[in-house]
């Protein structure tokens, strides 16, 4: 049962660093489009500071799972 759990966890947090980390690359160019745009900067720099969160939160998620699937393959 254990295993079990971990490799569901292992699973959404994978996806969703993966998402998370594509996100916030998204973010960024639109951050970029907006600078160069000629908007504020509180415009394309709270976006770009958003994006930023967002890239790092996903990769801190992917490398997470990638410990999880360690264990996972450890218990086989």
């Amino acid at each position: 049962m254990e295993r079990k759990k971990l490799k569901r966890t292992w699973l959404i947090m994978a996806i969703s660093g993966l998402i998370l980390n594509g996100f916030g690359l998204s973010l960024l160019g639109e951050a970029i489009l907006l600078k160069y745009g000629g908007q504020g900067f509180w415009t394309w720099g709270i976006t770009g500071t958003l994006a930023l969160a967002c890239i790092n939160s996903g990769i801190c998620l992917a490398v997470r799972a990638g410990s999880i699937d360690q264990k996972v393959r450890e218990m086989e």
